[in-house]
């Protein structure tokens, strides 16, 4: 699935690289929400798929710090 090779993509990067990673999908988010408010976003869904890859590359942060 597309899901586990995202997820195996980031067990594969570094904390730097994850917090870049991290930054990145926050302000990819807030642009997404932007224009959702200004009615100018054409594929709402796309919200929930950056919002669930911003937690999924929170849970590999975290594992990574709990066996670190």
């Amino acid at each position: 699935m597309k899901t586990n090779k995202f997820v195996e993509g980031l067990k594969g990067k570094t904390a730097a690289e994850l917090q870049e990673e991290l930054v990145a999908a926050k302000k990819e988010l807030f642009n997404l929400r932007f224009q959702n408010a200004t009615n100018q976003l054409d594929n709402t869904s796309r919200i929930k798929e950056v919002r669930k890859n911003i937690a999924r590359i929170q849970t590999v942060i975290t594992e990574k710090s709990k066996l670190a």
